[in-house]
């Protein structure tokens, strides 16, 4: 009879454990908080648009963070988000696709013709577009008249592409909600360029640029939300290629090395990996080996396994950086997501936080039971080109987004499942 009690107890222990859990999600409803959903607008550059692969097409676009964003406002009272959709999946026709060279698995041109519809102006006053995230802009360019003249991607869906920019094009919507994601390409345009393109934008100038955006954007009441800059030297682009990556298994081929660079005591070559030969105008010799810390390009994989880069031809500047160039992308990098903050905290906006959550994917992070790391294809969140993220990576932001909106406007916007998004497509 005891124990006949006691098996009572627990059963009701559990139905009504049961029972409180079955409240709690029944609890859950999708709102939108203290935002204003009538029109939502994103702003940006290739990392909103939807870019992947090196190109910007049609399915990377469909995945991109502005749109899983706004699929998920949907829930929340969002009525439509239209996007500038290419015509085709090859975009102006510059997109990779995962080949087998040699036996190994490498990033190949896709072939194939694009669309010509994807070269003209789409833009209709009837239907103007939210995703105004424009591939290779910086804050300036956002703020530019004409800049459809200079950037093809936003000269295909501009309102005018000789006079109008960016951020009028969005005000001309009346945003009620925006987001902002900016500053990325005002370091990275000088990284990936080896440091010999144009300069990083100085903190002062990014400040005052991303200051008149967000003057703009909250001119009539719009709330938004910003997100700070991931840790750009840590992508896939400028960690899959070592310092060492000459390895060299033939003591006749160290000897052969070595005797051509007698003349160079500076630089010597042993059995295994050997640290690159680059050309260096600092340097009293022209050209040195390269030191741990320092980056080597993914774009200098061709030269290297077929031109003898780094080893009978130097590396050419434009595809390493240097450790002062490295302080220097970090430093700015920082400087900004500082900046970031303030901006943040002055305007009463949410703030994801896309630098943490990328950062964290160094070591590995899990979603739905998938790893993702920054590894160069295998790592799950990043696309071909080892700069821009795949679906997947995209809904991993997305969910940043939804987070940092929910936590600043008491908001229960659903997130999505990382999951269910496609990763890279392997042959």
């Amino acid at each position: 009879m005891y124990l006949k009690r006691i098996n009572y107890i627990i059963a009701f222990l559990l139905i009504a454990a049961f029972t409180a859990c079955e409240a709690e999600i029944e609890q859950y409803t999708p709102d939108a908080g203290d935002i204003e959903l009538t029109t939502f607008v994103a702003l940006g550059n290739s990392l909103t648009a939807g870019f992947a692969d090196g190109e910007l097409y049609k399915d990377g676009q469909i995945n991109s963070m502005a749109n899983i964003l706004a699929g998920q406002l949907m829930h929340v009272g969002l009525e439509s988000f239209r996007q500038p959709l290419m015509k085709d999946n090859l975009g102006f026709g510059g997109r990779l696709v995962l080949g087998v060279v040699n036996g190994q698995l490498m990033p190949v041109p896709a072939g194939g013709n694009p669309s010509p519809d994807n070269f003209v102006n789409i833009y209709t006053p009837d239907a103007p577009f939210h995703n105004l995230g424009v591939p290779g802009a910086t804050t300036q360019h956002l703020l530019a008249p004409g800049y459809g003249t200079m950037n093809p991607y936003f000269g295909r869906f501009a309102s005018n592409p000789a006079s109008a920019s960016v951020i009028g094009d969005a005000m001309a919507l009346n945003p009620s909600f925006f987001s902002l994601w900016a500053g990325n390409d005002d370091i990275l345009n000088f990284a990936r360029s080896g440091g010999e393109g144009a300069g990083i934008t100085p903190l002062s100038d990014f400040e005052t640029y991303y200051n008149m955006l967000l003057g703009q954007l909250t001119s009539q009441g719009a709330k938004g939300v910003i997100a700070n800059i991931p840790g750009i030297i840590n992508i896939p682009f400028f960690n899959t290629i070592p310092f060492n990556a000459i390895v060299l298994a033939d003591q006749n081929i160290v000897d052969a090395l070595n005797a051509a660079y007698a003349a160079a005591p500076h630089v010597s070559f042993e059995l295994g990996p050997n640290p690159l030969v680059v050309e260096d105008n600092q340097h009293p010799a022209g050209f040195r080996q390269l030191q741990a810390g320092e980056l080597v390009l993914l774009t200098a994989m061709a030269g290297i396994s077929g031109q003898g880069w780094g080893t009978s031809e130097f590396l050419p500047a434009q595809y390493y950086l240097s450790l002062d160039q490295v302080d220097e992308i970090q430093t700015a990098t920082q400087d900004y997501n500082n900046a970031l903050i303030s901006f943040a905290n002055n305007y009463g906006l949410a703030l994801a936080d896309i630098h943490g959550v990328l950062g964290a994917a160094e070591t590995g992070i899990f979603f739905d039971a998938i790893e993702f790391t920054t590894a160069f294809i295998t790592g799950g969140a990043f696309s071909l080109d080892g700069i821009h993220l795949n679906a997947r990576g995209n809904a991993i932001v997305a969910n940043e987004f939804i987070d940092a909106i929910n936590n600043k406007y008491n908001a229960t916007i659903p997130k999505v499942q990382v999951g269910q998004f496609s990763g890279i497509i392997f042959p």
